[in-house]
């Protein structure tokens, strides 16, 4: 009799799209406790952490993405709240950023140039289709416009989001250790090179362990990466032949 009130109960559960709300946030919850009790290293990232958990849950209960959406749309809505806000710790540096606007454009350009000119060249000297060359091209920015990207261009939006994570890890992995090989210091320096590179990840990398300055300056790079490579993106494929 218990185990069928318990079965019931299930039943309530995974067709209440709440349960993915609840385990997503559970999940997330949990891996920052994951990560904290590590020492906070970028090698085990909680947004990662967390992807893995819910990827474990999905499987073990046999629920499909859209079951899971359902609920998980309410987090996925504050997406874009949440990445307006940052532009409440840039504007408290909005003077320095008008000074600095054409090395920041000028740097930005020449970064999404360099990481797309770079990835792609690389992926085809090692005979990627180019279905994933398209998926890999916008990697470097964060997910919803990475996926639109991709989309556009003849890649696959659920790869390109899975390499976006993953080239944020790294770039949260590796961007530390390159400011103190470079002697790099200045905190604007940092976040918009961490935002750039690292996108999402960068800026609440930048935000909890550089400072505000830090992570003003990286939503800043994020949105202009964002912004500027959904223009230059086509183009650059095109000079490469791969148009």
């Amino acid at each position: 009799m218990r185990a069928a009130a318990l079965d019931q109960l299930w039943v309530y559960l995974s067709g209440n799209p709440l349960l993915s709300l609840l385990m997503t946030l559970l999940a997330f919850l949990l891996a920052v406790r994951i990560n904290r009790a590590l020492g906070g290293t970028p090698l085990l990232h909680p947004v990662t952490l967390a992807i893995a958990m819910l990827i474990g849950f999905l499987l073990l209960v046999d629920m499909d993405y859209a079951t899971y959406f359902e609920g998980a749309q309410f987090i996925h809505f504050l997406l874009g709240p949440a990445t307006v806000a940052l532009a409440i710790p840039l504007y408290d540096h909005r003077e320095r950023v008008r000074r600095l606007l054409l090395p920041l454009l000028v740097a930005c350009i020449t970064g999404i140039v360099t990481a797309v000119a770079s990835t792609l060249g690389l992926a085809m000297l090692f005979g990627a289709r180019h279905e994933t060359l398209m998926s890999l091209a916008p990697r470097s920015v964060t997910s919803p416009i990475a996926m639109g990207i991709a989309e556009q261009i003849g890649g696959i939006p659920s790869l390109a989001a899975g390499l976006v994570l993953l080239t944020g890890s790294i770039g949260c992995i590796l961007g530390p250790a390159i400011f103190r090989l470079l002697g790099v210091t200045d905190p604007a320096v940092q976040g918009f090179t961490m935002g750039l590179a690292a996108h999402g990840f960068g800026t609440a990398h930048s935000f909890a362990r550089l400072g505000a300055v830090a992570g003003a300056f990286s939503g800043l790079s994020m949105g202009l990466t964002g912004l500027l490579t959904a223009f230059l993106l086509p183009g650059i494929t095109r000079l490469l032949g791969l148009g």
